[in-house]
């Protein structure tokens, strides 16, 4: 079974999402399980309680947005057969998001499309 990990610096822990259907686990027990349980969501093919398209950082990429008090936001993409990739974890402080965090989400996301061309075209020789 493979496990993606996810970092959630933001949150001060480590967790982990297998790819089957068990639960979501973490790696440290201050950690707030709300986005780990919310991206599990997701990975399962269904979509989390609170989020929005972000078409500002590009075409398939959503926003899961977390409430505990603080306001975090997780840019994500599911829209590829190999898993679900988190592109930016920040903490929401303003009304707007910032455009350093929607830069961030762009390149990463820019950075995975390519990826998966090289990996396509390796394959095709």
């Amino acid at each position: 079974m493979r496990f993606y990990t996810i970092t959630c610096i933001l949150l001060g822990c480590q967790a982990r999402i297998s790819s089957g259907l068990a639960p979501p686990s973490t790696t440290c027990e201050s950690f707030r399980p709300r986005p780990v349980e919310q991206l599990h969501l997701v990975q399962l093919g269904l979509m989390p309680d609170d989020w929005k398209p972000m078409t500002a950082v590009g075409g398939g990429v959503y926003e899961l947005r977390i409430r505990t008090g603080r306001e975090f936001r997780i840019f994500y993409v599911a829209k590829f057969t190999e898993g679900v990739y988190v592109l930016h974890a920040f903490a929401k402080k303003t009304q707007r998001t910032r455009q350093a965090d929607l830069e961030i989400g762009e390149a990463r996301f820019r950075e995975i499309q390519q990826a998966r061309r090289e990996l396509r075209q390796k394959k095709e020789r």
